[in-house]
């Protein structure tokens, strides 16, 4: 499938309402099959999602959310939290082998929120975009009380939430006016 740029950026918008039709779990592996391909500092990959789509979980999930993404979050068939991983250097001898790169996070705080801090977002640009490209609508969002859903949902501690973002099939009725975006010239450089 060639998807216009367009399509992908220009055309997408944030949804805030769902169809009632539900996302397969298999396009949702689809879906992480392409995420996973997106580059991250030292190949760390240190983002880890999870699809909450059973009604327990949604409704947990709700609990978490502000009130003006209550909605939203109820009618989405699946909405995703994107998670950071704060031991994602245990996978780092499967996924850069060629160099110890567990001793080199291993303990440094600093270090491996840094990773998080700049990766995690990342990758989940990556997923919206790929998501976008296999035909599913997203909105994206950050209203939500993060540790009462790091309680809920990460309590060992080891996964925190960054953001959450909600997938489906779009309702063009939910769609608020567009806001406009900087130009280029108020937003970017060349030096």
């Amino acid at each position: 499938m060639v998807m216009e740029i367009g399509q992908l950026f220009d055309d997408a918008r944030t949804y805030n309402s769902y169809e009632d039709r539900p996302v397969a779990p298999d396009l949702l592996r689809e879906l992480y099959d392409h995420v996973k391909w997106g580059p991250t500092a030292a190949n760390t990959c240190p983002a880890r999602f999870v699809f909450v789509t059973s009604a327990g979980a949604k409704a947990l999930l709700g609990e978490c959310v502000s009130a003006g993404n209550v909605a939203k979050v109820a009618s989405a068939p699946v909405t995703v939290i994107v998670a950071g991983d704060s031991r994602f250097y245990d996978e780092m001898p499967k996924l850069f082998p060629s160099r110890d790169y567990q001793s080199v996070f291993a303990g440094k705080d600093a270090l491996i929120a840094d990773m998080l801090a700049r990766n995690v977002p990342l990758q989940g640009a990556y997923m919206i975009i790929a998501a976008r490209a296999l035909g599913l609508d997203c909105g994206p969002m950050s209203g939500f009380d993060a540790d009462r859903l790091n309680a809920a949902f990460f309590p060992d501690g080891r996964w925190q939430a960054n953001f959450i973002c909600a997938l489906g099939y779009g309702r063009e009725d939910s769609l608020f006016p567009r806001n406009p975006r900087l130009d280029f010239e108020d937003a970017c450089r060349i030096v």
